[in-house]
Formats: C-alpha cells, structure tokens, sequence
C-alpha cells in the first residue's frame, strides 16, 4: 500500500537547514546517498514516489542553490516528471517545463490530488519541518526516514515543530549508510 513519507536529512540536533535556510551543511557532510557498498539509496527511494511536495523556503533554496532560472531543466535531471506540490503564501518564480504546482491552504485536499497523481506510488514530502508536521496533524503522514548526519548546527529550521508523542511513533528500522544514522518511524494518525 502507498505510503507518505517524510525523508529528510537532520543534524544530530535536530534541524534540516541552518539559520540561513541553507542545506550546505549537508553536502559538507557527503549527503549520505552512497552507503558503504557504493549504492545509492535516495535513487532507490525516488524510484517509489509518484508525486511531492514542499514548502516554499526549501523550494526557494533548490531554485536558487541550483540556479534553475538559467538552467531549468536540471529539475527534470533530479526529479524527473514525478509533479511537485509547493505549499506557499507568497508568489514564487515558476519553473517552465516543469510539473511543479503552487498551492496553498488545506493540506487533505492536496494530498488526495497527490495520491491520485501518484499512481500507486509513494508521496514524499521533502520540507520543511512545518509542513510535515502539518500532513502529520491531519493524520496522512504514514512514515518519518531521518538521514541523521554526523553535525550539530544549534539552530535552524526545525525537523518537525510539533509535539509527536511516542504513542504514534514506533521504531521499524535502523541502518548505517556511510556517516549517516538512518532512522525509520510508522507514524499513527492522531488520537
């Protein structure tokens, strides 16, 4: 059955992206995609999602980290024709050529345009924290993969500004992958 998942990378201390919003730390790091065998487990992940979707600030890094106003079709490089759901407030630029959708509000009526865009398929949702949190309040966040990497960064963007209590988390995997501490959590919907 499909899940969505929240598959992020977090310091030992629990952030996803510094003070400044970047992600550099973890490229500092080596992002944690190769194990020690050499394989590439983001790959083998993306290879299950049939739709995504992130907040506005981690799309305003990838767009900015990875100049896609002079080379857009580097999103189709990463992602491929998986469609993009961006939760925003404010206007953003648009990707042409892309199958990103800005949206804003509610996040069930969004997440079944996703599952139905995902075909069977698993969604993922990349960040930030807020937004996770906010697909976990209303009960359809299914599983948390925590990339834990060998760095603290003592503050930043949160991984998850809620209050998860242990009855709704329960522990079904850990692995090593090169420096990173995979973490894997089954998440209940909310009592």
């Amino acid at each position: 059955m499909p899940k969505t998942q929240y598959y992020t990378a977090t310091s030992i201390d629990g952030y996803i992206a510094d003070r400044q919003n970047s992600l550099d730390w973890l490229f500092e790091t080596g992002d944690g995609r190769a194990d020690d065998t050499g394989t590439e487990p983001f790959a083998a992940f993306f290879a299950g999602v049939g739709a995504f979707a992130m907040g506005a600030t981690t799309y305003e890094w990838v767009f900015a980290h990875e100049r896609l106003a002079e080379q857009p079709q580097k999103w189709r490089e990463y992602y491929g024709d998986v469609p993009c759901w961006v939760f925003t407030h404010r206007d953003l630029p648009p990707l042409p050529g892309s199958t990103v959708h800005f949206v804003r509000g509610d996040v069930r009526p969004v997440h079944a345009a996703m599952t139905a865009a995902a075909g069977g398929r698993n969604v993922w949702i990349v960040g930030g924290g807020e937004l996770a949190a906010t697909f976990a309040d209303a009960g359809l966040l299914d599983e948390i993969i925590l990339g834990v990497a060998p760095v603290t960064l003592g503050g930043g963007a949160p991984l998850l500004p809620r209050r998860l209590s242990s009855s709704r988390l329960s522990l079904t995997g850990v692995e090593r992958r090169g420096p990173f501490a995979y973490l894997t959590y089954a998440v209940a919907a909310p009592a």
